[in-house]
């Protein structure tokens, strides 16, 4: 996995057709993203830190900006 920008985190989270769990154990949270069984990309917030990560070739799954999200 590599780094992302929160915005294509968003993009991915807001999309319908994915699913997302939240793991919280103490103070480190972590959202994944999955596209069927597959794991898109995660979420790891521990303290004040937060990362975004997307698997190689994640920009598939993007939708595209004008597309409703709602």
């Amino acid at each position: 996995m590599k780094l992302i920008m929160k915005t294509e985190f968003d993009n991915l989270r807001l999309n319908n057709e994915y699913s997302y769990e939240t793991d919280t154990n103490g103070d480190k949270q972590v959202v994944k993203i999955y596209c069927g069984q597959l794991l898109i990309a995660k979420k790891i917030k521990q303290k004040k830190s937060l990362r975004y990560f997307g698997i190689k070739g994640y920009q598939q799954y993007l939708i595209k900006a004008d597309k409703e999200f709602f």
